[in-house]
């Protein structure tokens, strides 16, 4: 058997011909000694080895009692934790026409343990970056993409929605994005024609569709909680929509919490998934942390200097604005965390989303934080981290993925420490296992200093 070594694996950033030279060549991958979180209940399995060849797990068990070949590339795992790659199920690729900006949010994302993303804002070139992401030509996560949103603006008539419908399911993006302005009769066309077409949409809720009735539609995920808090406070349709804030920013006081179980049912009874980002709510609208503070997170030093300009002054903007109150935003904050807890509690099916790059969430590092809000919220570690892998899986209905078995791909992350007794430990990465790629600690440390300055939103 192979002496253990760890061969570090440097990728290079932008050459796919660089990459493929620089690789160990070896036929096999073994994860020797290590401690792996299998996913498929709480507990940890201690001392294992785990076997990787072509993109699969082909083989794990107790260290020293699995055969692998005699030129296998050894990673040594005494002391560490395997854990399933984690998603980032609501996502932001550049909408631009220079696929080098998306080239580099990919990267941002592999490298902190993200294996799969779902893009939230399509593009006509994301169709061209899943198919290169797909073959290998450029390293990057599973890519999941939207077309452009539909929205108040870009869709005027049923006939337009109906149309665009049909346009993005041609053109062959993943689901529909919707975005708020849409109005009741724009809303049913989409719905039909999806329905016929077989497609999923999800995000936003529309003031005029309003939540029961996105609930009823079936969508394929309600992102940020939109209307949850809405739909919670008595008399809400005599309040306008800019009177009610962003996501109920401003009338959050005012909401009713014994109506919490009528929502709960409802979106278990319609198997409504829910992706909360709450870091959206937790670092752009809180009053306890100005935009000053947060933009000298160490993070940031990935964001290009006009992106993270505009984050300041998108905060700075908010808290200043006529309907900003500071009670009214704690309130909002303490009650997502309750409407978090309680999805949990009722067997509603939340996946784990940060809306990156968005106001001060940083791609794959905000992610990490989403994960230790859920925390907060009330959930375990280990329901935070069933956000991250097994529900994604079912969300996709991918039988091979989510968990830690042979036969499952080999999206895998190498940690530290273990996060189910701390769930920042999910931070503590050495290595990443990126299908067939292996992104060592060496290249990851590479990676982030070539990508400071280089992200844009």
């Amino acid at each position: 058997m192979k002496a253990l070594l760890i061969f570090p694996l440097v990728l290079s950033l932008f050459s796919c011909n660089s990459q493929q030279k620089s690789s160990t060549n070896a036929v096999e991958t073994v994860f020797q000694s290590v401690n792996i979180i299998p996913m498929d209940k709480e507990r940890v399995i201690e001392n294992q080895d785990v076997v990787v060849r072509d993109g699969r797990i082909i083989a794990l068990g107790n260290s020293g009692k699995v055969a692998f070949g005699k030129d296998a590339f050894i990673i040594n795992g005494k002391g560490k934790y395997l854990i399933p790659g984690l998603a980032e199920m609501h996502a932001h690729v550049p909408p631009v026409d220079d696929i080098e900006p998306m080239k580099n949010v990919l990267l941002l994302f592999a490298v902190n343990g993200i294996t799969t993303i779902r893009g939230m804002l399509g593009h006509p070139r994301h169709l061209e970056l899943r198919s290169k992401i797909q073959s290998g030509e450029i390293l990057g996560p599973h890519f999941y993409t939207s077309g452009p949103s539909f929205n108040g603006n870009s869709v005027k008539s049923p006939e337009a929605a109906e149309a665009m419908v049909v346009e993005q399911k041609n053109a062959g993006y993943d689901f529909f994005k919707l975005h708020p302005g849409l109005s009741k009769e724009n809303f049913a066309a989409i719905e039909k024609k999806a329905k016929e077409l077989h497609m999923r949409f999800a995000g936003h809720v529309s003031y005029d569709v309003g939540v029961w009735r996105a609930i009823d539609a079936g969508y394929a995920s309600i992102d940020h909680l939109d209307g949850f808090v809405e739909c919670l406070v008595p008399g809400v349709e005599n309040i306008k929509e800019q009177d009610r804030g962003l996501f109920g920013l401003f009338i959050a006081k005012k909401a009713d919490t014994a109506k919490i179980p009528a929502l709960m049912k409802a979106l278990h009874d319609h198997a409504i998934w829910v992706v909360p980002t709450q870091a959206l709510a937790e670092r752009w609208f809180t009053p306890l942390k100005t935009a000053e503070a947060f933009s000298k997170d160490p993070e940031m030093i990935y964001m290009n200097e006009k992106t993270l300009n505009n984050w300041i002054n998108n905060k700075n903007g908010l808290t200043k604005s006529a309907g900003y109150d500071s009670a009214s935003v704690i309130a909002l904050i303490k009650l997502r965390r309750k409407l978090i807890y309680e999805c949990q509690k009722n067997n509603v099916g939340i996946l784990s989303g940060s809306d990156a790059p968005q106001v001060f969430d940083v791609p794959g590092f905000s992610l990490h934080q989403e994960l230790k809000y859920m925390v907060d919220a009330g959930l375990t570690p280990f329901e935070a981290l069933t956000t991250s892998t097994v529900n994604v899986a079912s969300y996709f209905n991918l039988a091979d993925a989510g968990t830690i078995k042979t036969g499952n791909l080999s999206d895998l992350v190498l940690l530290n420490g273990n996060p189910l007794t701390d769930i920042s430990q999910t931070t503590n990465i050495e290595g990443v296992m990126l299908g067939k790629k292996w992104l060592a600690k060496e290249f990851i440390d590479t990676t982030l200093k070539q990508l400071q300055g280089k992200i844009i939103q």
